[in-house]
């Protein structure tokens, strides 16, 4: 009798063992990438960096996907929509569908070993856990009453699902067309989408999901890193070829302009105020728009159209920003060294606006939208305009570059809300560019904590390490 037992658990331990066991082939990477040139490259040697590893082991590759290039519906980058793509395509053969950004790396060893300790017949929805300390707008003040109970992933570690997961949401999908309006922060609203109101799995922490520096004592542990704090890929743009608008009306001249011409406005080398009053001694300039409580379209549109004409030099680059805007132009004329101006360039925080019905996606103008010269042109030509003053600009500029198949840029370095309005793991690990709001804040006390520094090779190591200590 005790070896009959003896026997079975053995049989037991040997069918766990067979639960678990994952190799290559039944892993899915899909690389959260990008139409733009830049991106396509980072994704690029993401793709290779992962594959060169693989040949070193006895097992077939993994398959490698491009998240930007597997529909042509640019709003699939908000995940859910493609659902059912991944379960109907990969679901038969693959265990877990593995999210990571360009700029993740993968230590694809130390991955299987992570994934092998999970039961691949059961629903996994696994990450680095991120949550909020308070409730905030950006997540529409979900879990008000106690906002650290919910956790979500911070994609820069790399998320995982398994298949049973994924094909459970995808029959959701299907079923119940998603309906939302807004997607503002992805990671949470995957996270709330799968959380189904308790009735789905939880985020489950996996500590070697990391966002340390691959050069980093501390990652040794880790099977997730990141390559890259900081975008810099040549000399930093000349200042000279950034023209900054600032949007104001008079009633701001006094409280908000002031702000900032102690913080930002130094580091502009071509800058103009737009108001609805000329005023000399800041100077601002009228266009002939009046003022509106509820968007800047007329405004926005007068800009730009200024901005191609003779009143002003000729540059590459056109930044716009409210005049509560917080921004680092130096860290942004590193970022602009990554990208080609002789592209149609339209750079900033992502938002989406129906993207689970065929909507489109525009760059949030709190947090600063970029544009290359050459977007500004084709958007100007295209004949598109506001249908009236006081339509919110960055959506109609979004359903514009969507009119013209031109896709929108995102950088999780932009941000329209405060510091106080993301989770502080989140930003820890970032070089951010720009804040938005002064509500209930020191503006200048913000901006000299977060965005102050000098435009030097120095500046990720500088800002790691005081964050670091402050946090």
């Amino acid at each position: 009798m005790e070896c009959v037992n003896k026997w079975m658990l053995m049989i037991d331990a040997i069918s766990r063992m067979h639960m678990c066991v994952t190799d290559l082939r039944e892993i899915v990477f899909v690389i959260q990438s990008q139409s733009n040139s830049y991106h396509v490259r980072q994704a690029e040697r993401r793709r290779e960096d992962l594959l060169q590893q693989t040949q070193s082991l006895t097992q077939p590759p993994p398959l490698v996907l491009f998240l930007h290039s597997l529909t042509d519906n640019e709003g699939d980058w908000s995940i859910l929509p493609l659902l059912p793509y991944f379960s109907l395509s990969f679901g038969k053969n693959s265990s877990w569908l593995v999210f990571l950004e360009e700029e993740t790396k993968v230590k694809v060893t130390k991955l299987l070993q992570i994934l092998r300790k999970f039961d691949r017949r059961k629903e996994w929805f696994l990450g680095k856990p991120l949550h909020d300390e308070e409730s905030t707008i950006i997540h529409h003040y979900a879990f008000a009453e106690n906002p650290s109970i919910f956790k979500y992933p911070d994609f820069s570690a790399a998320w995982a699902l398994s298949f049973p997961l994924v094909d459970r949401l995808a029959n959701k999908v299907k079923d119940d067309p998603l309906k939302s309006d807004f997607t503002i922060d992805l990671k949470h609203e995957v996270a709330l989408y799968i959380w189904e109101n308790g009735q789905g799995p939880r985020l489950t922490g996996v500590p070697e999901l990391c966002t340390e520096s691959e050069a980093s004592q501390a990652a040794q542990h880790c099977a997730t890193t990141l390559s890259n704090l900081s975008p810099l890929c040549g000399d930093p743009v000349k200042k000279e070829e950034i023209f900054v608008a600032v949007k104001t009306c008079k009633k701001f001249h006094n409280e908000r302009v002031p702000v900032v011409k102690k913080t930002w406005e130094r580091d502009a080398s071509l800058l103009e105020y737009y108001s609805d009053h000329a005023d000399p001694t800041i100077p601002t300039i009228d266009l002939g728009v009046p003022n509106t409580e509820r968007g800047h379209c007329g405004k926005t549109f007068a800009i730009m159209k200024r901005y191609v004409s003779e009143a002003v030099p000729k540059t590459s680059w056109l930044l716009v920003v409210d005049d509560d805007t917080l921004i680092s132009l130096p860290r942004l004329q590193m970022l602009l060294s990554c990208y080609d101006p002789s592209e149609p360039v339209c750079l900033g925080e992502r938002y989406g606006y129906g993207l689970g019905q065929g909507g489109y996606s525009y760059i949030t103008g709190g947090g600063g939208m970029v544009f290359s010269r050459t977007a500004v042109m084709k958007l100007l030509a295209s004949g598109c305009k506001c249908y009236s003053d006081d339509a919110p600009d960055d959506m109609v500029l979004g359903m514009c570059f969507n009119a013209l198949g031109l896709p929108v840029t995102h950088s999780p370095l932009f941000h329209q809300a405060r510091p106080e309005d993301y989770s502080r793991e989140f930003l820890n690990h970032q070089v951010p560019i720009s804040f938005h709001k002064h509500w209930n804040i020191d503006p200048i006390a913000v901006f000299n904590r977060w965005l102050k520094d000098g435009l030097t090779s120095e500046i990720p190591q500088k800002f790691m390490k005081s964050t670091k200590e402050e946090l």
